[in-house]
């Protein structure tokens, strides 16, 4: 009878091992639901954020695509900012006659004609500002819809090394997003040609 109270030190290893295997089987089950839970949660959590005008942005990848550069002295909503849509030399492959930009119909800004200006700009840099250093003479429409800007300089802008640019002065758009204007030259000739010149992608915050 007093054997039978007594276990052999093989019976007491297995017993302990048999404890073992099951505190360490529910310590990961426990940890396996935590991480699972926590994944879980964090799935939810990381859906992509759009901007707050509920629209989802996403540029064609076109092999013709032109990124522009430009410049947006302010790009938080309903500030006051001053735009120039740079054409550099290396862009402008033919003279330009005429000048067509088109505005994304969820620009919800006001685009006045008399506060645009067709310009030879410099670019500026750590020590300098940009800004228009000559005029150009042109006739500057912009259609009801606010979709389209053209441009008629009194002369053809010339194929040489100067930087254009349009500066536009606005108030930014109440509605954070970002905005795609595409810009189209008509070259001068006996069959004047219209083409795409390439894209610039702005932000509002």
């Amino acid at each position: 009878m007093i054997l039978s109270l007594l276990k052999t030190p093989f019976q007491m290893n297995t017993s302990k091992r048999k404890s073992t295997f099951s505190n360490t089987f529910k310590s990961l089950l426990g940890a396996s639901l935590i991480i699972g839970s926590l994944t879980s949660t964090e799935l939810i959590n990381n859906k992509p954020v759009l901007a707050n005008n509920g629209i989802d942005f996403m540029w064609d990848a076109d092999p013709n695509y032109v990124k522009l550069k430009y410049l947006q002295t302010s790009n938080n909503k309903k500030e006051r900012s001053t735009y120039y849509l740079f054409l550099r030399a290396r862009e402008r492959k033919t003279g330009i006659l005429k000048l067509t930009i088109k505005v994304p119909d969820y620009f919800d800004a006001k685009i006045r004609p008399e506060k645009l200006k067709l310009c030879h700009a410099k670019i500026g840099g750590y020590s300098s500002r940009t800004k228009c250093v000559e005029d150009i003479p042109a006739i500057i429409e912009v259609s009801k819809d606010q979709t389209s800007i053209e441009i008629y300089p009194d002369n053809p802008i010339p194929v040489d090394k100067k930087t254009y640019a349009l500066r536009m002065k606005l108030i930014n758009p109440r509605r954070a997003g970002m905005f795609q204007f595409h810009a189209y030259a008509q070259s001068p000739g006996a069959i004047p040609i219209s083409g795409y010149v390439g894209s610039w992608n702005m932000s509002v915050e």
